[in-house]
C-alpha cells in the first residue's frame, strides 16, 4: 500500500481546529526550502516555540513540527523568504480557515501596518500564495494563468470554482445530489459529495451500507443512514472530537527479534479512527493530537524514504510503472469522454429550453410573479402541484422547487433542467452554455495531462530499455570500462549527491568560466561596473561592452587577483567570442528580445575612469582611448546548469560553456516568460532530471538559478 502524501479535505478540516489554539502567537522567521516547502517560526506564549511547516511539492502538507526535526536554515535566504519576513516578522497569527470543503487554508496574520493572508494549496500542482488584506497577491510560489482562475502578483487572488461542501449540505441537497449521481453509493460519495475514496468507503462501512449498490436501488433507509453517518462526522470535526491514528503496515516477512523491523511502515494518519484501516489490517497507533500525529507521520514518512535501498543496486520496477501509466491513461480518457458528454448534455439542455420557450418562459413567469406577491417557495410548490392535477402543461413539466437555492427543476423531453427562478429563458440558457464551455475548459485540461502522461510513458518504457541493454554487457566489457566509467560519472543517476559548497570571490558579480578555463566577470548593476574597472581591472585583461546602452562592464581576466598579473598571456580568441556572447546577452539587447547586438573589445589599458576635458563620466561609465575591436552580430546566447565536481553549485553563462562544466544544463533564449517563472520552470526540470532531488533542492532553488539568468524575459530552448 502507498503511504498517503497529501492531506485530504477531512484531514484540513480536523487541522484547522487544532491550529486555532495558536492564534495570538508572534512570527519570528521565514523561510522557504526550494520552490515549495515553506516554514514559519513562531513563539507562542503558553506553549514556546512553534514550527509551521507548509509543504506543496510532491508531498503536500501543513502542521506543526518539533524543533528537533526542522530542516537547516537554507544559507541564502530567497527572495520570496525575504519577502514573507519583511511582511510577518513581528505579526500576530489570527487564525486560519479551510476554504469551503476544499483543500486550501487560509491562514492570516496581523500587524499594526496591515493584514497578511497565505493561502495554501494541497491540490494539483500546489501553491503558497501571499496577499494582502483585500486579497491583492504580492507573490506567489508559482503563477497561475488559466481561463478560470488567476494568480499572479498585482491581481486579486482568485479562489477555484465553489465546490458542495459535504459537511454542511441540507438533508433536501444531499437528496437533489445523490439522485443526479448515475454510478454507486461510494463514488457518488466520493465524487458528488467530494469526500474522495477513502472516507466515502468510510462512511458507507459507518452506515452499514453496502459500498458498490447501485443509486437507483438505494431507497430512502439508505440516504438517512448515509446522511446521519455524515452528520456525525461534521460534528465530531466542528467540536474537535478527534482520537488521531497513525496507521502501520507491518512485514509479513520481518524478523520478530527486530525492534526496527516492528515498526512497520506507515501509510496513514487520520483525525479518526477508520473501520476501513482496521480492516485492511493496519495497525493504529493513537496520539494526544492530530498535529502530533502528522509530524510523527511525515517525519517516518521522510526516514523511511531515505532508508530505501540504493535504486543503483537492484533493477527499477519498470513494468509497474507502465502499468501504472497505462492506468491513468486509461482513466483520463474516460474522463475526456464524460467532459465531452456532459458538455453535449449542457448544451442540449440549452438548446431544449429555447424549443419550449413558451412552456419555460410561463413556468419561471408564474415563480417570479408569486414571489413579487410574497408567496412563499412552499406555497408555489404547491400552486404547481395542483396545476398538475388539473392536467397544465407548465405545471406539469415543474419536478421540484427549491426554495434555498431558488431554483426550478423542470422535465423537458426526458430531460431535468435546473432554472433559477429569477433569471429569463435566454439568461438560463446561456449560463449552461457557458457552464458547458466551462466544461470543455476541463476537457482540454485533460486532453494536456493525457499527453504528459503519455509522456511519462514514453520516458518509462525508455529508461527500461536502456536498463536492459547496460544489463546485458558482458563481465569482462564492464571490467575493461571501469576506469573510462569512473571519469564519466552519471551525476543524474546517484542516489545520493554530496554537497561541496564553495562561494568565490566573484560570486555576487555575473560570471563565467570559458571553455579555455579562463574567469570572466560582468557587473550586475552601476555600482558593480564601477568596482570592476576601479578594484578588478589588471594588465592582460581584456574589457568587452555592448554597442546598445545597457549592458554590464565585462572582464576577461588574464589572471586570478590572487596571482601576479601578466600582461604577456594570450587570451584565446574562443574565449574573447565567449565572453563578448556574455556581454550580449546579459544586456538590454536580451531584455529587449533581440537575438543579436555589435560588442566591443579594448585592452585593460585603453580603459579609465578620467574623462576627457570638459566631459562627465556617470557612475559605472568609463572612457575608451585607442582602437576598438568589433564583433558584430553577435547572437545572443545563454544556458543555466548544474556542475557536481569539483563543487556542486548552478552555473551560468554562454553554451558553450557552460556545457562543458556542468553534469547537465538547459538553454534559453528570449522570450515572453517573467524571470522568476523562467527560473522556476528551470528548477522543476532539474529535480526531474537528478535521482537525488533532494540536492537540487539543496544548491539550486530558484533564486539561485535566476542569479545566473540574462534580465529580461526567456524562454527554454527546445532542442
Amino acid at each position: 500500500m502507498d503511504p498517503k502524501r497529501e492531506l485530504t479535505s477531512v484531514d484540513l478540516a480536523a487541522l484547522v481546529g487544532e491550529l486555532g489554539a495558536y492564534e495570538g502567537a508572534k512570527v519570528d522567521k521565514a523561510y522557504l526550502y526550494g520552490d515549495d516547502l515553506v516554514r514559519l517560526k513562531m513563539r507562542d506564549f503558553d506553549r514556546g516555540r512553534m514550527e509551521l511547516i507548509l509543504e506543496v511539492g510532491e508531498v503536500k502538507r501543513a502542521h506543526t513540527v518539533a524543533p528537533e526535526r526542522v530542516p537547516d536554515a537554507p544559507g541564502r535566504p530567497p527572495q520570496f523568504a525575504m519577502m514573507l519576513r519583511n511582511r510577518l516578522s513581528g505579526a500576530d497569527f489570527a487564525g486560519v480557515e479551510q476554504y469551503e470543503f476544499d483543500r486550501i487554508l487560509e491562514f492570516v496574520f496581523e500587524r499594526d501596518d496591515g493584514t497578511t493572508r497565505i493561502i495554501v494549496e494541497l491540490f494539483g500542482q500546489g501553491n503558497v500564495a501571499v496577499t494582502d488584506g483585500e486579497y491583492e497577491v504580492i507573490d506567489s510560489l508559482e503563477t497561475v494563468r488559466l481561463k478560470s482562475r488567476t494568480v499572479v502578483p498585482g491581481s486579486r487572488y482568485e479562489f477555484p470554482d465553489t465546490r458542495t461542501n459535504p459537511l454542511t449540505i441540507s438533508r433536501e441537497a444531499f437528496d437533489h445530489e445523490m439522485d443526479d449521481s448515475d454510478t454507486d453509493v461510494v463514488r457518488t460519495l466520493a465524487t458528488q459529495l467530494n469526500f474522495g475514496g477513502l472516507y466515502a468507503e468510510e462512511l458507507c462501512t459507518r452506515a452499514g451500507v453496502e459500498k458498490g449498490l447501485d443509486i437507483s436501488d438505494a431507497d430512502e433507509t439508505v440516504y438517512d443512514r448515509l446522511y446521519e453517518a455524515i452528520e456525525r462526522l461534521a460534528i465530531d470535526l466542528r467540536n474537535g472530537n478527534f482520537d488521531p491514528r497513525l496507521y502501520l503496515e507491518r512485514d509479513a516477512e520481518a524478523d520478530d527479534g527486530d525492534p526496527d523491523a516492528s515498526d512497520g511502515r506507515v501509510v496513514d494518519v487520520t483525525p479518526f479512527p477508520l473501520e476501513e484501516r482496521e480492516d485492511e489490517g493496519l495497525d493504529g497507533e493513537s496520539y494526544e493530537s492530530f498535529l502530533s500525529a502528522l509530524d510523527d507521520y511525515f517525519f517516518r514518512l521522510e526516514l523511511a524514504e531515505e532508508a530505501e535501498p540504493d535504486p543503483t543496486d537492484q533493477r527499477p520496477d519498470f513494468e509497474s510503472e507502465i502499468a501504472k501509466h497505462e492506468r491513468i491513461i486509461e482513466q483520463q480518457r474516460g474522463a475526456i469522454e464524460g467532459f465531452e458528454q456532459e458538455a453535449e448534455s449542457l448544451r442540449e439542455q440549452a438548446e431544449l429550453l429555447y424549443a419550449k420557450y413558451g412552456l419555460v418562459d410561463d413556468i419561471l413567469s408564474t415563480v417570479r410573479g408569486a414571489r413579487d406577491e410574497d408567496r412563499s417557495w412552499d406555497e408555489i410548490r404547491e400552486r404547481f402541484e395542483e396545476g398538475a392535477d388539473r392536467g397544465i402543461d407548465a405545471a406539469e413539466a415543474v419536478v421540484d422547487v427549491d426554495g434555498s437555492e431558488g431554483t426550478v427543476t423542470v422535465e423537458i423531453d426526458g430531460d431535468r433542467i435546473d432554472l433559477v427562478a429569477r433569471q429569463g429563458v435566454e439568461q438560463n440558457a446561456d449560463r449552461l452554455y457557458t457552464e458547458a464551455k466551462r466544461v470543455e475548459e476541463k476537457k482540454e485540461g485533460a486532453l494536456a495531462a493525457i499527453e504528459n502522461t503519455r509522456a511519462d510513458l514514453a520516458d518509462a518504457k525508455r529508461r527500461r530499455d536502456e536498463w536492459e541493454a547496460d544489463d546485458s554487457e558482458t563481465a569482462d566489457e564492464a571490467e575493461s570500462d571501469d576506469g573510462e566509467e569512473a571519469d564519466r560519472r552519471d551525476w543524474l543517476s546517484e542516489p545520493s549527491i554530496p554537497i561541496r559548497e564553495n562561494e568565490p570571490w566573484f560570486d555576487r558579480f555575473r560570471w563565467f568560466h570559458t571553455s579555455d578555463d579562463f574567469l570572466v566577470i560582468g557587473g550586475r548593476n552601476a555600482d558593480q561596473n564601477e568596482e570592476l574597472v576601479k578594484k578588478y581591472l589588471e594588465p592582460g585583461d581584456k574589457v568587452l561592452h555592448t554597442q546598445a546602452h545597457g549592458g554590464p562592464v565585462t572582464v576577461l581576466k588574464a589572471t586570478d587577483p590572487s596571482e601576479a598579473s601578466s600582461s604577456d598571456i594570450e587570451l584565446p580568441d574562443s574565449s574573447i567570442e565567449e565572453a563578448a556572447q556574455f556581454a550580449v546577452s546579459y544586456s538590454s539587447v536580451w531584455k529587449d528580445g533581440r537575438y543579436a547586438g555589435d560588442v566591443y573589445a579594448v585592452d585593460s589599458d585603453q580603459v579609465s575612469k578620467t574623462p576627457e576635458s570638459g566631459e562627465y563620466l556617470e557612475k559605472g561609465g568609463f572612457a575608451i582611448r585607442g582602437d576598438r575591436t568589433y564583433y558584430r552580430d553577435t547572437a545572443v546566447g545563454a544556458a543555466v546548469g548544474i556542475q557536481c565536481e569539483p563543487y556542486t553549485r548552478v552555473i551560468g553563462g554562454p553554451p558553450s560553456a557552460v556545457d562543458d562544466r556542468a553534469v547537465t544544463a538547459i538553454e534559453l533564449e528570449p522570450g515572453q516568460y517573467a524571470q522568476a517563472d523562467t527560473a522556476k520552470r528551470l528548477y522543476r526540470r532539474f529535480r526531474e532530471r537528478f535521482e537525488d532531488e533532494t540536492f537540487v533542492r539543496k544548491i539550486a532553488s530558484p533564486d539561485r538559478i535566476q542569479h545566473f539568468m540574462p534580465p529580461g524575459g526567456s524562454r527554454i530552448t527546445e532542442k
